[in-house]
């Protein structure tokens, strides 16, 4: 029985991991001097139908919070580039 947890947890951690080194390349090493600003990257997510609370720099990513045409709360990555999706994390 501990050593069925133990091997859950293992690869548990091991696709957390993985999970985070993806959003880290999803958005690569960008310089910020060649980011989009908030204000069009926000014109950009609302034109597709999300009501944006809150936008904020996140490992080399715009993360963006807000809420869908569904009323559910969305937490979206975007690359800062080109204001494509590139993540999210629905429902929280």
């Amino acid at each position: 029985m501990k050593k069925t947890i133990l091997a859950s947890l293992l690869a548990f951690a091991a696709f957390g991991a993985v999970a985070h080194a993806e959003e880290k390349a999803a958005c690569g090493d960008i310089p910020q001097a060649r980011w989009m600003s908030q204000d069009a990257l926000k014109a950009k997510v609302v034109a597709s139908g999300l009501q944006v609370r809150q936008i904020k720099a996140e490992a080399g990513c715009y993360e963006v919070y807000g809420i869908d045409a569904k009323g559910a709360k969305v937490e979206a990555l975007f690359n800062p580039e080109t204001g494509e999706q590139v993540g999210a994390d629905g429902g929280n």
